[in-house]
C-alpha cells in the first residue's frame, strides 16, 4: 500500500512540476552547474523530482526529533552533488545513491507502521 501511495505520490509531483524539465526546483533561478545542468537534462530532473518526493514523504513520517538528522543528511548530500558541477555522469550516480538510499528510509519508517 505504502508503495502504490509513494509512486502516485512521484507521478503527482513530476506532473504539477510541469513543463520539459520539471525539477523539484525552479530552473529559473538555477545558478550553479550542477543545477543547470539538472535543468537541462530530463533524466537528471526526473530524478532530481523522485528524490525530493521521496524525501517529502520521509520527513513527513518521522518524529520531529528525527527530521533534523535527515535534513543534515540532505544538505550534505546536496553538497556533495554541487561537487559534480555539470559532470552528468557524476550527477546521475549521485541521484542513484540518494534516491536508494531515500528508498531504504522509507522502506524502514513503513516497517514501524501502521500509519
Amino acid at each position: 500500500m505504502f508503495k502504490i501511495l509513494l509512486t502516485l505520490g512521484v507521478l503527482t509531483a513530476a506532473i504539477t512540476a510541469g513543463g520539459a524539465n520539471a525539477a523539484s526546483f525552479d530552473c529559473a533561478k538555477a545558478r550553479t552547474p550542477d543545477e543547470k545542468t539538472i535543468c537541462r537534462t530530463q533524466a537528471l530532473s526526473d530524478a532530481d523530482v523522485k528524490m525530493a518526493t521521496l524525501f517529502k514523504v520521509n520527513t513527513h513520517l518521522v518524529m520531529m526529533g528525527s527530521r533534523g538528522e535527515m535534513q543534515d543528511r540532505q544538505r550534505a548530500w546536496l553538497a556533495d552533488r554541487a561537487k559534480c558541477a555539470s559532470n552528468i555522469k557524476c550527477l546521475t550516480a549521485a541521484y542513484a545513491r540518494r534516491n536508494q538510499e531515500l528508498e531504504r528510509d522509507f522502506d524502514a519508517i513503513a516497517s514501524r507502521g501502521p500509519f
